[in-house]
């Protein structure tokens, strides 16, 4: 029998109370079913030793929480109950609300191109929660599974996973702080890896740079414009026909001899590879692949072969430590081109043509038994991104000892922060990805992973001015700074949107640059101790429920930035919400309405370095400044990390870590050093001490680092001029600041406005949005009761659209419609919109959604095409039409998803996957209703239509999506004759079997 079956559960209870064992330290324990149960788990791939999930220690602490359990269908149901007033936040890479409460994600890693805020599973899983309690204690739990899990926080105060049997379940704590739960955290699942300085500064990346030329063009118009930048990305096209570790001869013939051009302007090169390896023989790595049988199989045995960007593609097997081995050669000798990064793309892994866009869960992988052994990819799937982040990173290690590896990975797992960055995927190009990327990168350091950030401007789509300035204004200040635009828009570096939004990108990333020795010195913390570097704002009290919610602000360290996310509210129009204490504003005199406002937390120390153009530029012996912020006791503290910026002699004491106190005694702030670490000798330089008054206002002096310095405080009187008169500048500087237009121009491919935003009709059962902009289209249905997305897609592609013709692109999917009428349902009226766009010839193509007052869990779709100015010269008839209704559903179980009907006739039809595209007419069409069926949910949506106005009905099964199609007949329209076609949906339980 292959090892790779599941392995039987041999628990003696199917519910109750589970068991615990301390390990680790005081206050984290393992959870598991019954006994017997124990030895039916798998290795830890997210903990950084295995051994200590298995190794109990001696604690006289007893968990205040115990978790229940429930085995049904050999699927393990977890649940955790916790006090009322309790706030969920972690669940990883997820899109959406910073407070995960009310939210259910997947931990499947999936291609999720153009995913919005209801999108459940995304590139990357952590099947991890942070509770925090309503007195700001916090509990950190984790479901310690590789398989499909489900995290279910609908449920007010509980958590829940459900997922194949047996796993452990980890909590952590209750401790006193969340910050407490994340260090408890690094002890199991290790602490980011410490990045190379260079890797902090601004990125620019594009699909594609398609030639040198073109990305020595961008390099240098980055410094004669003297904007920030450190490093330049080449995307997939720089291979050989997308042949990995290969260049194309004509594009870039000496990769090499690029690099040493970029190094010497002071950029680094980073590069892309894929995990797809052509199938092709005479190809260098497939040749030597192939003869160290290094490819995933299919369950008979040969490799596995599926279509990526190349063509047919085989995948390594990177579970196999000689896999591993094999591609880390390949990077070593990938790197002496001078490579000076590497990026992980498409390593979920995505497959393209496939319905569940990646690999059958079916294909084996030949693990290493530390691993778990010969598993089917269902077991693999979530850590195989994870693995490959691995394994370049060791090939880049192999490279070069004496310098710190740089790996940026699309797809990963808990614990992945140990290999690689990571950036939040695929986004798109508007303001409501622009305000999501704020959570999205503070969930991924909740979860672990400190360093990360969104495609500035976004990926997918074109940015108006405004919306980029303010992006690059946000982004700027998050721990990974990168601008990504997809191919087909428009240019996205920070000149391409005029002089307003370039100057506001070069102040963003000046500020930036100012704050580098104190980003570097939070990554520091974070590789040494495990806290994040970009917190949400609560951490600063995690007791008061008024910040729990904050989705415009964050912490770096004490720094709070405050960012507008909204079109058309710059900061002079937002109110901050400030945590508790003293809270006081500074800039680099470069106060902008399109740039966060920031404020330094009282008590504290940070140091400041120069705007430079790169980091390369800076140097030990530039002057130091030190912001300083007193709390009421007339005290702050702070400090520096410094070190080469590269390499690993600071892990043999080669650095120097500055202790700096500041305190007010009888009238005199005297800032000194307090204490030192490290073999670092200070550099001789200056130092600059900048004491923040308020608002804005501050005393300064300057003197030799290492050296006591002193300022004199004025009377209070005199203190309150300054701090008045700085106030006034600061809102004159607003007020005359040079502003971004706003022009909300287009913001998508091919004339689509991604900025606009959607009607959204609500009726406590369904939340549907509609974007009359573009084909009126409905693009995301969601059923509150279940809280399932049965509906999302873009804004220029998919949804719930409708054609005239039997062609697939037609008149009527992208022309823009017209609101004819709305109602709000207020007063308990009807909640509707009726929609009309013109298809040309004299028709046009009708649309009312509403949902009935009496029957509030449908809603219903009236569809029509009317005859308008139908010339007489015709007859009064139009050309010969046909109304087609085209809605694209996301299956979020593909393999578990089929459509269940009765056709006219009688017969009980199930249509699954593998089907393909499947026509019905006549006696075989569906009896007015078919009904989507996701087994894993054990949900069905209904879709109920009038069969007398349905002449044909389509199922497609696309890739991780299916299409159920209503097709009118085809034959002309006229005044008196229009085309109908009304139909509803209802959501519906499906008996579990």
């Amino acid at each position: 029998m292959a090892d790779h079956e599941q392995k039987a559960v041999t628990a003696d209870a199917s519910s109750g109370d589970m068991i615990f064992q301390p390990i680790l330290e005081d206050g984290v324990f393992r959870f598991d079913c019954p006994p017997s149960d124990r030895d039916a788990t798998y290795p830890s791939l997210s903990f950084i030793n295995s051994k200590d999930r298995e190794t109990p220690i001696m604690s006289h602490k007893a968990p205040l929480y115990t978790p229940t359990f429930e085995c049904l269908f050999e699927r393990q149901i977890v649940k955790i109950e916790l006090p009322s007033g309790t706030s969920f936040y972690g669940t990883g890479e997820v899109s959406g609300q910073l407070e995960r409460t009310g939210k259910r994600v997947f931990t499947w890693n999936t291609d999720a191109w153009g995913y919005g805020p209801g999108t459940t599973s995304l590139y990357q899983s952590h099947p991890w929660v942070i509770a925090v309690l309503p007195n700001g204690e916090a509990l950190g739990v984790l479901a310690d599974t590789t398989q499909r899990c489900e995290i279910d926080l609908r449920k007010e105060s509980r958590i829940q996973f459900v997922a194949p049997s047996s796993y452990p379940v980890i909590t952590f704590g209750p401790f006193p702080s969340p910050t407490a739960v994340l260090i408890a955290l690094s002890h199991a699942i290790g602490s980011v890896f410490m990045p190379p300085k260079w890797s902090l500064g601004y990125q620019q990346c594009r699909w594609s740079y398609d030639s040198d030329k073109r990305v020595l063009e961008i390099a240098r118009t980055f410094r004669e414009k003297g904007i920030p930048c450190d490093v330049i990305w080449m995307d997939i096209d720089y291979m050989d026909g997308f042949r990995c570790f290969t260049f194309d001869k004509d594009r870039f013939p000496n990769p090499k001899s690029l690099v040493d051009d970029l190094h010497q302007n002071g950029f680094k090169a980073i590069w892309m590879l894929d995990p797809g390896i052509k199938h092709e023989e005479g190809y260098f790595v497939y040749d030597s692949g192939s003869k160290s049988d290094a490819w995933i199989q299919k369950a008979d045995g040969s490799p596995f072969v599926g279509e990526v960007w190349p063509g047919p593609c085989v995948f390594p097997d990177f579970t196999q430590s000689k896999v591993r081995s094999w591609w880390a050669s390949l990077v070593k000798d990938f790197t002496s081109n001078g490579v000076d990064g590497i990026w992980n793309d498409m390593n979920e892994p995505a497959v393209f043509k496939a319905v569940t866009k990646t690999m059958p869960q079916s294909n084996i992988h030949r693990g290493d038994d530390e691993l778990g052994g010969c598993q089917n990819h269902s077991y693999y799937h979530n850590v195989y991104g994870m693995l490959m982040a691995r394994s370049t990173y060791e090939g880049m290690k192999l490279s070069n000892e004496n310098k710190r590896p740089f790996v940026l990975t699309r797809a990963g797992f808990i614990g992945g922060q140990r290999y690689a960055a990571t950036w939040t995927g695929d986004n798109l190009s508007n303001w409501e990805h622009l305000h999501m990327s704020i959570s999205m990168v503070l969930q991924l350091g909740l979860s672990g992973q400190p360093l990360s950030g969104p495609d500035i401007g976004g990926f997918a789509g074109n940015a108006t001015p405004q919306l980029f300035g303010r992006w690059m204004g946000v982004s700027a200040m998050f721990p990974f700074c990168r601008g990504h635009s997809e191919i087909d828009t428009i240019d996205h570096e920070p000149w391409s949107f005029g002089e307003e939004c370039e100057e506001v990108c070069r102040l963003a990333l000046k500020r930036r640059y100012r704050l580098l020795p104190h980003i570097y010195t939070l990554f520091f913390k974070a590789h040494t101790i495990g806290t994040p570097v970009a917190m949400p704002t609560f951490f600063a009290d995690p007791k008061d429920p008024n910040l729990r919610k904050l989705e415009n602000s964050f912490l770096l360290g004490p720094i709070l930035v405050y960012a507008s996310t909204m079109p058309g509210q710059g900061l002079d129009k937002l109110d901050c919400t400030l945590p508790k204490g003293i809270w006081l504003r500074f800039d680099f005199d470069d106060s902008h309405p399109d740039l966060p406002t920031l404020y330094l937390q009282g008590g504290s120390v940070i140091p400041l370095g120069p705007p430079h153009q790169h980091v390369g530029e800076s140097n030990p012996s530039d002057d130091l400044t030190l912001l300083v912020a007193l709390d009421e006791h007339g005290k702050a503290e702070g400090f520096l990390f410094e070190d080469d910026g590269d390499g690993y002699e600071f892990t043999k004491g080669g650095y120097l870590l500055t202790h700096y106190v500041a305190e007010l005694q009888s009238s005199v702030v005297t800032v000194r050093v307090s204490k030192t670490e490290g073999l670092w000798k200070r550099p001789k330089r200056r130092m600059h001490v900048q004491l923040l008054l308020g608002e804005g206002a501050m005393l300064d002096t300057w003197g030799m680092d290492g050296e006591v310095l002193q300022i004199m405080m004025p009377s209070e009187q005199e203190v309150y001029k300054l701090v008045s008169t700085s106030e006034k500048y600061y809102k004159t500087c607003l007020e005359n600041a040079k502003r971004i237009p706003d022009i909300e121009g287009v913001s998508g491919q091919k004339g689509v406005d991604l900025s606009r935003t959607p009607i959204e009709l609500n009726n406590g059962y369904w939340i549907l949005k509609v974007v009359p902009w573009i084909g009126g289209r409905i693009i995301s249905m969601m059923h509150l009761p279940s809280g399932m997305q049965w509906l999302h897609s873009r804004v220029d592609i998919n949804g719930y659209e409708e054609y005239s013709g039997t062609e697939y692109r037609s008149a009527g999917c992208s022309e823009e419609y017209n609101v004819i009428e709305r109602k709000l349902g207020h007063a308990g009226e009807e909640e509707s919109i009726m929609l009309e766009g013109d298809i040309g010839g004299g028709l046009g193509l009708q649309r009312k959604i509403y949902i009935p007052k009496n029957d509030p869990k449908v809603f219903r779709i009236d569809s029509s095409i009317v005859a308008r100015k139908v010339g007489a010269g015709s007859g009064g008839f139009s050309r010969l039409v046909c109304l087609r209704v085209h809605p694209t559903f996301g299956l979020l179980h593909p393999t578990e998803s089929f459509v269940s009907f009765t056709s006219i006739d009688g017969s009980k039809n199930e249509v699954w996957p593998e089907s393909g595209e499947q026509f019905y007419e006549g006696n075989l069409l569906p009896n007015g209703e078919w009904i989507l069926v996701d087994k894993c949910l054990g949900l069905g949506l209904v879709n109920r239509f009038n069969v007398k106005e349905v002449f044909k009905c389509l199922i497609h099964w696309g890739t991780g999506t299916v299409n159920l199609e209503l097709w009118s007949e085809d034959r002309p329209v006229s005044n008196q004759s229009p085309l109908r076609i009304s139909h509803e949906y209802e959501v519906i339980e499906i008996p579990k079997l």
